[in-house]
């Protein structure tokens, strides 16, 4: 009798055990899995966006880069479908940050109509163009 409550006792901690986790899981995965507004979305979406934690995709304007040397102040602004969106970052730009290349940014659009990035990951452009390499020698004239 004594045996049979502690096998009980031991699988309704298993139990318990099992669906903490699985419920843990699920929240991470929940929170983790993340959402990008085009910036047509995002200026659709008008004052009820304002100031709340979002992504934004698109590619950086050509000629809208302002950044000086040494800070860590960077402007420029996301377009995608002739849509402008300006936006202001302060942190480390990734080397691959350029004119023309996908972006995401994560931060929020304040009421002036700026999006205040927090954090700027450079998309991988979905073509590489190869460099052109010096030919191979063997050493053998």
């Amino acid at each position: 009798m004594c045996g049979l409550a502690v096998k009980k006792k031991l699988i309704i901690g298993g139990l318990i055990l099992v669906l903490a986790v699985g419920y843990l899981g699920f929240m991470g995965f929940r929170s983790s899995a993340s959402y990008y507004y085009s910036v047509n979305q995002l200026l659709d979406k008008g004052s009820s966006i304002y100031n709340k934690t979002v992504r934004l995709n698109g590619d950086v304007a050509p000629g809208s880069i302002e950044q000086k040397a040494g800070d860590l102040n960077l402007k420029f602004a996301v377009s995608e479908g002739g849509k402008t969106l300006p936006v202001v970052y302060r942190g480390a730009v990734p080397d691959t940050f350029q004119e023309g290349n996908p972006v995401v940014v994560e931060g929020s659009l304040d009421a002036a109509g700026v999006f205040q990035a927090k954090s700027l990951m450079v998309k991988c452009p979905s073509k590489y163009e190869p460099t052109v390499a010096a030919p191979v020698t063997n050493g053998i004239n």
